[in-house]
């Protein structure tokens, strides 16, 4: 992982993961596919976790997959063996492709991602598994697979499925046409357009430090199985939910520390 993927832990649990292969636009060779997997396993197990911020260093934040590495490598999908199928399920319910663009929605805490210079293919889908994207006006994006033949297949339709608009997915997906990083927010691919993209990303994060962590981390279940629940279902888990951090001590202190206008201390 550590040439590919860097992780700093800073203050109030914020876990600041930057892709680090900068001078190739941070493009998905084997090392690559499997640094972000070992990243998303480790950030899974991080005590006292409580935020995610997700970017790339250099010029782009993540070119999509590295053509000059296919069939260089039989690990991690056939992305890098074009022998090997990818319909077995190798990481619970994902391929390992699919696992380092979704296991992201499979971290227990929010996923800030920050974007800028391009972002296509795998890139876009890798920032697709985050619960909240900014991103740079200018960066280039695309849904890239077409162009090669290929349909999109990191996680690309359950991600965005919640977020962009059904006939202009399939359009960006049928052309492979190239859109702007403003316009990604204005099709659902993005949250905010920002020209400071990993500041703003990381001042958002320290606001939800300071939240409840019980609380966050029951949230964000939720909206894990919002989309394929019955309201009865998702009723009957926001209840679960709601016992599980009602009246327990991080809640009171979440209040108190409101009242009292400080900043909480909470036990993970």
């Amino acid at each position: 992982m550590q040439d590919r993927v860097s992780i700093t832990m800073l203050e109030d649990g914020i876990a600041d993961v930057r892709l680090i292969r900068g001078e190739k636009m941070n493009a998905l060779d084997p090392a690559m596919f499997s640094g972000i997997t070992e990243a998303i396993d480790q950030l899974k197990e991080t005590p006292g976790l409580r935020v995610v911020v997700l970017s790339g260093d250099g010029p782009a934040f993540c070119a999509g997959l590295d053509l000059s590495s296919l069939g260089k490598s039989k690990d991690n999908g056939s992305a890098k063996d074009p022998t090997r199928r990818l319909s077995p399920r190798t990481k619970g319910i994902s391929n390992d492709p699919q696992y380092v663009a979704y296991g992201w929605r499979e971290i227990p805490v929010p996923v800030i991602v920050a974007a800028h210079g391009v972002a296509f293919g795998g890139g876009l889908q890798l920032l697709s598994g985050a619960d909240i994207k900014y991103i740079h006006p200018d960066t280039r994006c695309a849904v890239m697979e077409m162009k090669w033949g290929l349909v999109p297949d990191m996680a690309g339709f359950p991600l965005l499925r919640e977020n962009v608009r059904g006939d202009v997915l399939r359009e960006l997906t049928y052309t492979n046409r190239e859109f702007s990083g403003r316009e990604a927010a204005e099709l659902g691919f993005a949250t905010h357009v920002t020209e400071t993209p990993y500041e703003d990303a990381m001042e958002l994060a320290k606001t939800i430090a300071l939240k409840n962590p019980q609380a966050i981390r029951g949230a964000k279940r939720l909206f894990a199985v919002q989309s394929h629940s019955t309201d009865a279902e998702l009723l009957q888990a926001e209840s679960t939910e709601q016992d599980g951090v009602i009246r327990k001590p991080n809640q009171m202190e979440a209040v108190k520390a409101s009242m009292e206008k400080r900043r909480p201390v909470f036990v993970d």
